[in-house]
């Protein structure tokens, strides 16, 4: 009984170490999630509402996307519209008939890519493209939410180009608070996790 007890007491540092190591990560991880939810846009900013790019690049995914960025195209705020991320065997005419826009106005301004499966690939698709049209601009249109990880894969891949950001929130309310419902609790604390992975990731070899 005596031997059994001086085992226990002999582990109980260890565990105090590691209960406060987890401790730790908890701590770092919740402050690091209030700071991400700082980082979520609550709004297009003014600057970047009425800049004119090269491209307009729309990240497939969440709804309002694709029609916010069919809207800047008409303004005239950039040349093409690129749709990186598009499900095989969709193209420009199936896109604009499910959007109801008429061909004849975009058809010939809109490229899709048919590669990119995740963020990254988004960046990765739109970088080759890019360099593929001779375009040093982009205007970046994807949910608010997503927007923080995108802009790091972007930048990670295409750090000589310029970023315009153009949040959409048709997802989820810009006057909502993220921490008032569970929902966006739960979608904010996901985005997050995925931020930090993307960051803890090699960067990849720069698009030039």
């Amino acid at each position: 009984m005596r031997r059994k007890w001086r085992l226990r007491r002999r582990r109980s540092p260890y565990a105090r170490v590691v209960l406060g190591v987890l401790l730790t990560a908890i701590v770092l991880w919740l402050a690091g999630l209030v700071w991400f939810g700082q980082q979520v846009p609550r709004r297009v900013e003014e600057e970047a509402r009425f800049a004119v790019t090269d491209a307009i690049v729309v990240l497939t995914g969440g709804a309002g996307r694709l029609g916010t960025g069919l809207e800047l195209l008409e303004q005239g705020r950039a040349k093409k519209l690129f749709i990186s991320g598009v499900h095989l065997g969709v193209d420009v005419a199936e896109i604009l008939r499910v959007s109801r826009q008429e061909p004849d106005a975009f058809e010939c301004c809109i490229e899709v890519g048919y590669d990119a499966t995740n963020t990254a690939g988004n960046a990765r698709e739109t970088a080759r493209w890019m360099a593929a049209e001779g375009y040093r601009s982009l205007r970046l249109v994807t949910a608010s939410y997503h927007m923080p990880r995108s802009r790091a894969e972007f930048r990670r891949t295409m750090p000589d180009f310029k970023l315009v950001l153009h949040p959409v929130f048709a997802d989820t309310p810009r006057d909502e608070a993220w921490w008032s419902s569970l929902r966006s609790i739960s979608l904010i604390s996901s985005e997050f996790t995925k931020y930090l992975v993307t960051i803890a990731r090699p960067a990849p070899r720069p698009a030039r």
